[in-house]
């Protein structure tokens, strides 16, 4: 069957386990055998140093091989003839380019390079060859200026994305900066003047998703087969999907540097769907903590409806995978930055000016995610509490100004100064004060040399993304051993939360006791945890995080590879249309639910549990199946675990065949139900079953549950997922430990359903009986030769798509046929009347009509092995001229609709391609004859119907009452009994 199988190499690692260990130990390999970074790509780094490498970090993007083989020669650490690694092209989309640009004439440009810590992470990492895209962060509206800074910029390996003012204004100012920032760090959307934000977000967020096309465009322009496209932050959420429509194949990985918040915050977004998705088009999605993508995954399952799975988020078949790669720094940077002379020097004038004072540090943004208010009322508590430290301790706060132009940003700067200048007045002497503020950056080296000097390094966000200063102060702190106080919101704290000692920020009095605690730790305790970090910053720095990244993107395409090779492919329609109509007699078996509706995602999430609920034929079908019924040589069958009712309603008008229920009710249109249970089909289970699924409907929330005559399902699609989750385990430990712990029944899981049926009751075991219903009431005479089976099914049911399937072993031919039967017989006394507000009048519209009890008491066979024997011999005398069936491998088509982990052997991606299939279907059909009459069996004499010849005339039975077969063993032309097929919900 196609795409169902796939053939490894013996000598690739299988697991993906193995595959990124035998990488990392290739990535070592690599560098111990060039332990010597270019000097030249280190002198490109500016003097100056961003100091919260977080908010710094740009966007980056990595090169990756083209399709598995290549995927699987990087893992294996395949070599080029000159014995060098392959070394991959990376491109790396950020908002902003890693470089300043100032215009210096018309067509001349002043770059320098920022440093950050993204920056930092790509120019260690040797074994890609990274491109930078993004934005220079000026307007340039003149072609001649573009073409200039765009020659300049390659040179730094940087390709520019020209945004014009308005877009910056609306899209980075406005959405990113006004709603998807505060929102990421539980600040909110914006309250102030909130009709005016209602009507400015529609312009902003198209404004958002203008630029991430553009951003998409300069990539699509510079993409190359093989490259692998590594985009960043909140900025460019949009960007994987635009690069997924234009090419499908492209190897995009995303990764977030700030916080996600939890679902409950993310769901106040308006377009809190759209950014889901388009994030979830992305091969690996990335965070700083398990946190962050817990929260994540939590969002696409609690808004999206999507599955989450240890690996990351399902839809629909692809999995997207969601992992936590913390960030870290070039730790050897900042090492080797002690040992310069002029560090040496800053170092020595901050101790003498210092002396005999214990110094603490805080080095932030002017954010009001950073706590700096928080931190000097903690510092001033803490003097208050301890008058014996009050001139042995001074606060270095270095607050390096940010969006100076916002009215918020300039309260925070004005309070800051204010709690500032009240505690020096209050504490401070004339010869020094307790705190040193300052409203500016330092340079790098300057910056090394205090966080060298510090005793205490006190970092106490409200919330941040990871925040590296944490970092860069362990990486200092070799000879001085200095104490961290970490905020517990800080991403860092996962990382470093061992060596430092965690705060609440909010709570000033924990603080307070905390920097007590820290300025009289013992000598051998600082040792300790200072250790325990220092081992961790320089282990895990930033260069191993974009290595880590991408080895797992790489190994995500390779899994992903696997898992295509095993998804259906997509039903070639062209070809399946053209069997179509060079057959003669064709039998199409159709599902209901999500084959013949409406898709959901039309109605939305707000669409209604009560109208999802109430199946409805989608409009577009009704005239093509109008169409295929009226076609002499087509027989439809559409085949549902839903009640009769509901087949009912929605196809009574049309000439076909029902199969409800799975196929234990069957009827033509025309006539009347009937019932296909063996009579002794016990079902003394099914009141017990019920009062526990009551049971759980009560007490959870919009869940409900269906009870049929056959089965009962209690659903918990529209409940609270994980709630759902946990009352359907201990429902399922009930149903077991009780009701049904002795009886004969299947339990049938679905993605958010529990199905409770009678032993043996598919949709694959009901076709048999079904197709003999068919073949007995329409005469056929001329072999079925084309079969469709189109259905989104349980694993349960999809034994209808292997039932048709030519290559098949068969089972052991038997030589009679059961002698079919259209007596109207009473309804299996043993099944229970059951009703229910839908169903509760088909007790009265069910009348007395054949039962399959009655085929096992005429011909003394089981019903199990009624039909399915004969029809199995019929396959085997395939190639034999079989009267019954004469299906060819390439005419049969079977198509699981949106579900893409399925034996059947295509796939169709929504009921809107059913919709595109079928309308082609119906194009050319002939009209079946008005009067069809004649095509019902006559009845003898003890009412068993009597096979019909070519020419209309009865076939005589023998005196066992069975169709007698040829030399062969092959039922003759004029008696064929005919075949079964069904397909599910």
């Amino acid at each position: 069957m196609p795409g169902n199988k796939y053939n490894c190499n013996p000598s690739t690692p299988r697991s993906r386990l193995e595959r990124l260990l035998r990488e990392r130990e290739l990535r070592r390999s690599n560098l111990a055998s060039q332990p010597n970074e270019d000097a030249n790509r280190h002198a490109e780094l500016s003097e100056y140093f961003l100091t919260d490498g977080e908010n710094l970090a740009l966007s980056g993007d990595e090169d990756f091989a083209d399709g598995v083989a290549a995927a699987r020669a990087f893992v294996d650490g395949c070599e080029r003839q000159e014995g060098r690694p392959y070394k991959q092209r990376l491109l790396v989309v950020a908002n902003r380019l890693p470089v300043s640009a100032v215009r210096k004439g018309e067509d001349s440009w002043q770059l320098e390079m920022s440093v950050g810590g993204l920056v930092s992470a790509l120019l260690g990492v040797k074994e890609f060859d990274a491109r930078w895209i993004g934005w220079a962060g000026v307007n340039v509206p003149d072609s001649v200026g573009q073409k200039a800074l765009t020659k300049a910029l390659a040179e730094k390996r940087c390709i520019p994305v020209f945004l014009d003012e308005e877009i910056v204004h609306q899209y980075y100012n406005g959405y990113c900066n006004n709603i998807l920032w505060p929102l990421f760090h539980y600040l909110g959307l914006p309250q102030e003047d909130r009709l005016a934000t209602t009507r400015s977000f529609q312009s902003q967020f198209d404004a958002y998703k203008k630029a991430n096309q553009m951003f998409a465009d300069v990539v699509n322009e510079h993409y190359e087969d093989g490259d692998v496209v590594w985009c960043h932050d909140y900025h460019l959420m949009f960007l994987p999907k635009c690069l997924k429509e234009h090419n499908s194949k492209m190897k995009v990985g995303w990764f977030l540097h700030t916080p996600f918040p939890s679902s409950e915050i993310h769901r106040t977004l308006p377009s809190r769907s759209e950014l889901l998705r388009s994030v979830l088009a992305a091969d690996l999605v990335g965070f700083h903590t398990y946190d962050y993508a817990r929260h994540f995954v939590s969002a696409c399952t609690r808004i999206l409806g999507l599955e989450g799975t240890p690996e990351g988020v399902e839809d629909q078949g692809k999995l997207t995978r969601v992992a936590a790669f913390p960030i870290g720094i070039d730790s050897d940077r900042f090492i080797r930055a002690l040992e310069l002379p002029q560090v040496q020097e800053h170092m020595k004038e901050l101790k003498e000016r210092f002396a005999g004072r214990k110094v603490m540090l805080g080095v932030d943004r002017l954010d009001m995610i950073k706590g700096i208010p928080q931190k000097i009322l903690a510092f001033e508590k803490f003097l208050e509490e301890n008058l014996n430290w009050r001139d042995k301790v001074v606060l270095l706060q270095i607050a390096v100004p940010t969006r100076t132009d916002v009215p918020e940003y300039q309260k925070l700067t004005s309070q800051v100064h204010e709690i500032v200048g009240r505690i020096n007045g209050r504490f401070g002497t004339l010869t020094a004060v307790p705190i040193h503020h300052l409203d500016r950056s330092l340079d790098f080296h300057a910056l090394c040399a205090l966080y060298a000097v510090t005793d205490v390094a006190l970092v106490t966000s409200l919330r941040d993304g990871m925040n590296l200063v944490s970092y860069e102060f362990v990486a200092c702190q070799a000879s001085k051993k200095g104490v961290l106080i970490l905020s517990e919101f800080a991403g860092a704290a996962q990382s470093l939360g061992a060596g430092a000692i965690l705060v609440n920020p909010w709570n000033i009095t924990e603080v307070a006791a905390s920097i007590g605690y820290a300025l009289n730790m013992p000598a051998d305790e600082r040792e300790k945890r200072h250790h325990h970090n220092f081992m961790h910053v320089t282990t895990h720095t930033s260069q191993e995080w974009a290595a880590t990244f991408v080895s797992e993107l790489n190994d995500t395409i390779v899994e992903a590879q696997l898992r295509t090779r095993q998804v259906p492919p997509l039903l070639p329609i062209k070809g399946s249309v053209d069997r179509y109509f060079q057959s003669s007699n064709r039998l199409l078996i159709l599902g209901f639910n999500a084959t013949l509706t409406e898709p959901k995602d039309t109605l939305g999430r707000r669409g209604g549990q009560i109208r999802e609920m109430e199946l409805k034929l989608h409009p577009d079908l009704k005239e093509p199946l109008k169409k295929l019924c009226d076609d002499s040589k087509t027989t439809i069958v559409v085949l549902s675990g839903s009640d009769r009712s509901v087949l009912d309603y929605n196809f009574g008008d049309y000439n076909m065949w029902l199969a409800a229920e799975n196929g234990m009710f069957l009827r033509l249109t025309t006539g009347e139900w009937m019932t296909t249970m063996p009579e002794n089909l016990n079902m003394d289970w099914v009141d017990s079953v019920k009062h526990v699924f009551e049971y759980f409907t009560e007490r959870t929330p919009r869940s409900h549950f269906e009870l049929r005559e056959t089965s009962l399902v209690w659903n918990y699609k529209y409940a609270d997922i994980e709630f759902g989750r946990l009352q359907a385990r201990d429902l399922l430990q009930h149903l077991w430990t009780g009701p049904i712990s002795n009886a004969s029944v299947d339990v049938v899981q679905g993605g958010r359903s529990v199905e409770v049926r009678a032993v043996g009751v598919t949709k694959g075991a009901a076709i048999d009986r079904i197709l003999g219903e068919i073949v007995h009431n329409k005469g056929m005479k001329a072999p079925i030769d084309y079969v469709l089976c189109i259905g989104h099914f349980l694993p349960k049911d999809e034994d209808l798509y292997t039932f048709f399937e030519p290559e098949l072993p068969c089972e052991v031919p038997v030589q009679t046929i059961p002698r079919p039967t259209s007596v109207p017989t009473p309804v299996n006394p043993s099944l229970p009347k059951i009703s229910t507000g839908k169903s509760g009048s088909k007790g009265s519209r069910l009348k007395k009509q054949r039962s399959l009890s009655t085929l096992e008491k005429r011909a003394n066979i089981g019903i199990v092995n009624a039909w399915r024997p004969t029809l199995m011999r019929d396959r085997m005398s395939l190639h034999e001229g079989s009267s019954v069936l004469d299906l060819k491998g390439d005419n049969y088509f079977s198509c699981a609709v949106g579900r893409k982990r399925s034996s059947a052997r295509y796939l169709l991606k929504s009921s809107d391609d059913v919709v595109t299939l079928l309308k082609e279907l119906a194009e050319g059909g002939e009209p079946m004859p008005v009067n069809s009459e004649s095509e019902a069996m006559p009845l003898n004499s003890d009412g068993v119907a009597v096979p019909l010849d070519s020419e209309g005339v009865a076939v005589p039975l023998d005196s066992e009452g069975v169709v007698p077969l040829n030399s062969e063993g092959v039922v003759p032309l004029n008696s064929e009994v005919g075949e079964q097929s069904t397909e599910n919900i």
